[in-house]
């Protein structure tokens, strides 16, 4: 597996923890404070909902938007989980953004009263996580340079 997989050079891993650390500090001050988000944005939410309707996607409601801000704002912890374990440990990565997901929603319901910590947050954010590694997978599979192999050919 690891031929198919092969690690991450030490830049693409240095660039990944570059933007690792911010993005990261980022989704605790999204998730882990006692204001929502349709609280702290409201402007922002009518203005893509507003936008969203205008371009003919009727469907999409506030409930609706909830849960794929979820799941796109954990597809990055995916990719980041893939890029920075190491290549023989990678389908850890596939479990890291649930236990963030569970860890930000047990803060939620214990320490933050105001916020509504739900399963379906868990399962929005896994979602979002597990396209963020295959995604990752998959952009291995397709751009990572291979090691080149040489056979020889042996006289009889």
């Amino acid at each position: 597996m690891n031929r198919l997989l092969p690690a991450p050079r030490r830049v693409t891993k240095g660039v990944a923890a570059a933007l690792a650390v911010p993005f990261l500090a980022g989704l605790a001050l999204l998730t882990l404070t006692p204001t929502r988000v349709e609280e702290r944005m409201p402007n922002l939410l009518d203005l893509v909902l507003s936008t969203a309707h205008r371009i003919g996607w009727d469907w999409l409601d506030f409930t609706r938007l909830e849960i794929l801000a979820n799941v796109l704002v954990f597809v990055p912890v995916g990719i980041f989980a893939f890029v920075l374990m190491p290549r023989r440990l990678w389908p850890l990565a596939v479990l890291l953004g649930p236990a963030i997901s569970v860890g930000i929603e047990l803060a939620q319901r214990l320490a933050l009263p105001h916020r509504a910590a739900t399963v379906s947050d868990v399962i929005a954010n896994s979602s979002g996580a597990l396209i963020g590694v295959v995604l990752a997978v998959c952009c291995t599979l397709l751009f990572a340079p291979r090691a080149r192999t040489t056979r020889t050919l042996e006289a009889s």
